[in-house]
């Protein structure tokens, strides 16, 4: 008789509500997608910084160097791509970025066989990728908005943050032991393969879109009506400088951890890959949780608390103590101070993320979304390319906890200031899309008036 009830109560706690979004066939498939390109992505967040810091034994600044290179494509093209974007289907954008990115990764393993693959390489693959992301990752979070209603933006960003945060869970010790059994350059394989499966899921979906036709199209004026909408928004203004400084934070305490795991700690490829288990289970309880926080507090005050969590995560790593003596004591404190730091940071980029996409996407008019999302990835990655270069400085001339100790303590200076800006604080709900009145300045400079 217990057990029969446990066994009910258990299938009840996994069953779908009537209104759950898992039920819609279309969002349900991309979900899929996400998820699959989800246990890819476990890969190369581990391999490609390995195969640099292992394999080819790059310096802190060479490091800088590999994240600033994949940033640079988002301060060149972030702008044009969005006029591009409100001009055609993303949809198919977002399908052959995956193959290209599947393309890029494929060519590391293929240069190691050939005996040239060198840090030249792996900047040129930094590139690559990050131009086909600024592009083809711009119109993945437009094609969200035509899948699920807007006033569920939240919900759906953690249910995709769970899809990641599952991957990140079981994947990283996967990745770990495959990373040791095969090597750094050809897990990137797995990965390649792995996001063509996420293409090919993508080719099933059916969105109703149909690209805005104009009579005369000027490319230098919208760009500019993209920029001014961004501009006159203040919620807009607030969130861009707020998550702005965030990615340099993040980015100059990234270029780093690795080698501080490695060099520092002592850790191997397959104790990292457990180690990484951390952001899994921070990513499912922020996932799981991360609505619900939102729901009660608001969705700006639970940005707040992500930029809270990151900066604690960071400062902790930064006084990890290094073991000073061989063995699994040591060994085991090494691990726990990096998985605790990868769980706070996780929890805390979820908590972010969900609400910075939600917010910015519920203000934005449905023919502006294009020029929006890529406006705001160019403000908020603008200083990332500089935090990793200043985060691979600090670590090769005052030591790799200077990074961590920099990104810890400018987040939590950034949690108290955006706590204290009411633009950001006061946001209990989500607002609505800006009246077309309030923008019609801008766009009127795009098109002629039509009566």
């Amino acid at each position: 008789m217990l057990r029969a009830r446990f066994v009910k109560k258990l299938r009840a706690a996994f069953q779908l509500s009537p209104t759950d979004l898992l039920r819609d066939a279309v969002y349900r498939r991309l979900w899929l997608s996400i998820l699959i390109s989800s246990v890819g992505n476990q890969v190369t967040l581990l391999a490609l910084p390995l195969t640099a810091a292992v394999l080819l034994q790059a310096t802190p600044t060479q490091m800088g160097y590999l994240t600033a290179v994949q940033m640079l494509p988002f301060a060149l093209f972030s702008l044009p791509s969005g006029v591009w974007l409100d001009r055609v289907r993303k949809l198919p954008v977002y399908i052959a970025g995956e193959v290209c990115i599947a393309v890029v990764l494929a060519s590391v393993p293929l240069a190691a066989w050939a005996g040239v693959l060198s840090m030249t390489w792996l900047y040129f693959c930094g590139f690559v990728m990050g131009t086909v992301a600024t592009t083809a990752g711009s119109a993945a979070q437009i094609v969200l908005t035509q899948v699920v209603p807007r006033s569920r933006l939240v919900e759906a960003h953690a249910k995709n943050a769970l899809a990641g945060s599952a991957s990140e869970v079981a994947g990283p010790g996967l990745v770990g032991v495959l990373i040791k059994a095969v090597g750094a350059p050809l897990a990137l394989l797995l990965d390649a393969i792995l996001l063509m499966v996420s293409a090919v899921i993508l080719l099933g979906i059916r969105v109703n879109e149909q690209p805005v036709q104009k009579a005369e199209a000027h490319f230098w004026r919208e760009l500019k009506a993209g920029l001014r909408f961004v501009r006159s928004n203040a919620l807009l203004v607030a969130l861009a400088c707020a998550v702005g400084v965030w990615q340099m934070c993040h980015n100059a305490a990234m270029v780093v951890q690795i080698l501080f795991a490695t060099r520092s700690l002592g850790l191997s490829e397959q104790a990292i890959g457990l180690s990484y288990v951390g952001t899994g289970v921070g990513s499912v309880l922020a996932s799981m949780l991360g609505h619900r926080v939102s729901r009660r507090l608001g969705p700006g005050p639970c940005l707040v608390l992500g930029f809270a969590l990151c900066g604690c995560g960071w400062l902790l790593l930064a006084v990890a103590p290094v073991p000073t003596t061989s063995g699994d004591a040591a060994r085991a404190w090494g691990v726990a101070a990096f998985a605790l730091m990868l769980l706070l940071w996780s929890m805390g980029a979820v908590f972010i993320f969900i609400n910075f996409l939600s917010m910015r996407q519920a203000v934005t008019p449905e023919h502006l979304l294009g020029r929006m999302t890529s406006t705001m990835r160019w403000l908020i990655l603008l200083p990332a390319g500089p935090g990793a270069l200043l985060g691979g400085w600090l670590g090769e001339h005052f030591g790799l906890r200077a990074s961590l100790t920099f990104a810890g303590v400018t987040a939590l200076l950034l949690a108290c200031v955006a706590w204290r800006v009411p633009v950001i604080a006061a946001v209990k709900v989500l607002p609505k899309p800006q009246a077309s009145q309030e923008w019609l300045g801008a766009e009127g400079e795009v098109r002629p008036a039509v009566l």
